[in-house]
Formats: C-alpha cells, sequence, structure tokens
C-alpha cells in the first residue's frame, strides 16, 4: 500500500460510520397496554445483529428468550444491556416513560430486515403473510400508522405466547422451529446484506488491520487521515417501530 493509499484510507474512515460500525438511535418504548396487562413493544428476534440498551430515563423490563430459556432482565436509567443474535426479546414499559439510546451492530443491516417477529407458526412460514403482517401502510396518517403498528405488536405478542409456552416444555425444539422459519424468511436477502456488510463491518475492521501493519513497520501514514465526524438527526423523523417511537440517526455519507 503506498503512503497516498494509506491516507486515503484513514480519511475514508469517516464516511464508513460510527466506530465498529454501530447504528444509533433514541427509542420511546410504547406505553399501550397488552392482553397479559403488560405494556410495551414487539418481540423479535435478530438473525445477523447484536443489540444493545443504554436506558436513559424510565424503567421496565427485558423479557427475552434464548439457549438461556426464558429470562427478565431489569431496566433502568444508567443500565447497560446486550444481546446476540438469535436472542428473542420484548420490552416492557413499566413506568410508561421508558426511554433508551439503542446500539446495533452491523449498521445497515437492522435496517435491511435482520430482525424478525414472533408471529404466530402459520405466518411465519408463509412468506407473503408474513410480508403483510409485519410492513406498516404506506401512509402518512399517524393515526393509521399508530394503529398499524399497534396491530402488528399484538400479532406478535400472540405468537410470543405460542412460543413460550412451547419453550417451557421443550425449549430446543421451540428455538429450532423459530430458528429455521426466520433463516427461511431473511435467506433471499443474504446477497444484498453481504455488500452492506463489505462496504461497512468489513472494511472498518480491514482498515483496523491495515493500520496495524503499518504501525508495526513504524509507518505512521494511516494517522494523517484523522478528522471528526458529526451527524446530525432528521428533525422530527421519529418512526413506528417495533418497539416503541424511533429516532434513527442517518448514515454516514
Amino acid at each position: 500500500m503506498t503512503d497516498a493509499e494509506s491516507r486515503w484510507g484513514a480519511a475514508d474512515a469517516l464516511r464508513r460510520g460510527l466506530p465498529g460500525s454501530i447504528a444509533v438511535s433514541r427509542l420511546r418504548v410504547y406505553d399501550w397496554p397488552t392482553a397479559d396487562g403488560l405494556a410495551g413493544g414487539s418481540p423479535h428476534l435478530h438473525t445477523a445483529s447484536t443489540e444493545g440498551y443504554v436506558v436513559l430515563a424510565g424503567t421496565g423490563e427485558l423479557e427475552s428468550l434464548s439457549s438461556r430459556g426464558l429470562e427478565k432482565t431489569g431496566l433502568y436509567p444508567g443500565a447497560v444491556v446486550w444481546f446476540t443474535p438469535g436472542t428473542v426479546h420484548r420490552l416492557i414499559n413499566t413506568s410508561g416513560d421508558l426511554e433508551i439510546l439503542t446500539l446495533m451492530s452491523n449498521a445497515g443491516l437492522p435496517e435491511a430486515g435482520d430482525a424478525v417477529l414472533t408471529f404466530p407458526a402459520d405466518v411465519l412460514a408463509d412468506p407473503a403473510k408474513y410480508a403483510a403482517a409485519a410492513t406498516l401502510p404506506a401512509t402518512a396518517d399517524q393515526a393509521e400508522l399508530a394503529a398499524a403498528a399497534r396491530t402488528r405488536r399484538d400479532l406478535a405478542l400472540t405468537g410470543w405466547a405460542e412460543l413460550r409456552a412451547r419453550a417451557e416444555e421443550d425449549l430446543e425444539g421451540a428455538l429450532g422451529a423459530l430458528y429455521a422459519a426466520s433463516a427461511a424468511l431473511v435467506a433471499p436477502r443474504i446477497d444484498a446484506w453481504r455488500e452492506i456488510w463489505d462496504a461497512g463491518p468489513k472494511s472498518q475492521s480491514d482498515a483496523t488491520g491495515a493500520t496495524l501493519d503499518l504501525l508495526a513497520a513504524a509507518q505512521t501514514a494511516s494517522l494523517y487521515g484523522s478528522g471528526v465526524g458529526t451527524i446530525d438527526p432528521l428533525p422530527g423523523d421519529e418512526r413506528w417501530g417495533m418497539c416503541g417511537r424511533l429516532t434513527v440517526w442517518p448514515k454516514a455519507s
């Protein structure tokens, strides 16, 4: 690698996004009540990305199902919680004002359909039914969007109740069926995901390796592309997410 290439590569790192290719969003967890009396969001899992929470305000619980079984983790201001792909999770808003800073690995993949909602088994088995149930209407009518997001949440909770009941009897069987259905749903997207991964997460890791090689040779060219990057949230860009009202920081450009 030439000196010029090293300097350009370091400068280009600012355009690859936040450190470690992390995606950041602010989440105001839904306070809508549910059939089981617990207000909160839609249970789902991520198929390729690790998710983390930094609790900003309010209190609640993270209800989860993983290879460790069913668990509940307390959420309170300052708490930091994270979980790996395949962990089914549901946010419960006990205080009514639970607000979280969400950190997602593999920036770009979660936005490209990395998550699978815990709809009933017949919906998960049919890609067309799943897409119809998971997709919010293309409208600017906020009342219509809120109603659709709530319907989606409630259907995921129906499947979650079925999943939990099976997991209590047969954890491996319950997870195996869910994981198989999830993999089948996301399989058609993998080629596009690889392009996103190559351009972001993998390129950041490769750049670190190149920098270490240069430093091992006492070369400092990679440091001359240093600088500060900033991203401002889009004004008023609060979306109807799976778990709550979501403000998403745009990708660096």
